[in-house]
C-alpha cells in the first residue's frame, strides 16, 4: 500500500525545545486538525475544544519534562488525545441511534450513523490511528510518533481497522 504525501511533523533542531514559542507555533500550525480529531475521540465539537485547550494549558505548563525525543508536534498530539480521552471519560453517555429529529427515510443519516458505530466499536488504537490518519492527515511516522508505537505498528493497525470496518459494513458502505 502506497502512502499518499501528506503534512509532516516539523522537525527543525529548533522543534526539539519545548518552549512556549514553539509550543504556540506547532498549535497555530496544526490547531484545526487538534481540534477536528479531538472532537471525534471526546465524542463532541465542545468536548474537543475542552480537550486541546486542556492539552495546551498542560503542555505549556509541562514543558520542561519534553524529553526532546521526537518533534514537539508529536507531544502536542499525546497530549491532545490524552486530553480528549479524559473529556469523553468524564462526559455522560449520549444515547446511542439516530436523534428523535432525523427524518425516518433519511439514507445518508442512516448511513453516517452505522459508520459512525462501527468505528466506534473499534479498539482504541485503531480508531486514534484512523482520526489521526484520516482526520488529521497524518503520515505514519507522525501517526506512530503521536501514538508512541513503531512505524510498521500503525500499518498494521490501520490494516487490521480497514478490514473490521469492511467486514462490518460490507464494501459498498466504504464507497
Amino acid at each position: 500500500m502506497t502512502e499518499l504525501p501528506t503534512p509532516r511533523l516539523l522537525d527543525s533542531p529548533r522543534r526539539r525545545e519545548a518552549t512556549a514559542a514553539t509550543i504556540e507555533a506547532a498549535y497555530r500550525t496544526h490547531a484545526a486538525q487538534f481540534l477536528r480529531v479531538a472532537a471525534a475521540v471526546a465524542g463532541s465539537p465542545e468536548g474537543g475544544r475542552d480537550a486541546v485547550q486542556e492539552a495546551l494549558t498542560r503542555a505549556l505548563a509541562r514543558r520542561a519534562t519534553f524529553r526532546g525525543s521526537g518533534p514537539v508536534e508529536a507531544w502536542l498530539w499525546k497530549a491532545v488525545l490524552n486530553a480528549a480521552r479524559n473529556v469523553r471519560a468524564r462526559s455522560p453517555l449520549v444515547a446511542d441511534g439516530p436523534q428523535a429529529d432525523t427524518a425516518a427515510g433519511d439514507h445518508d443519516d442512516d448511513r453516517r450513523e452505522t459508520i459512525r458505530a462501527a468505528v466506534a466499536a473499534l479498539p482504541e488504537r485503531q480508531r486514534l490511528a484512523l482520526f489521526l490518519r484520516y482526520y488529521a492527515d497524518l503520515d505514519y511516522a507522525a501517526i506512530a510518533a503521536a501514538l508512541g508505537v513503531r512505524r510498521g505498528t500503525v500499518s498494521a493497525t490501520l490494516n487490521h481497522a480497514h478490514e473490521t470496518l469492511r467486514t462490518a459494513l460490507g464494501e459498498e458502505v466504504l464507497l
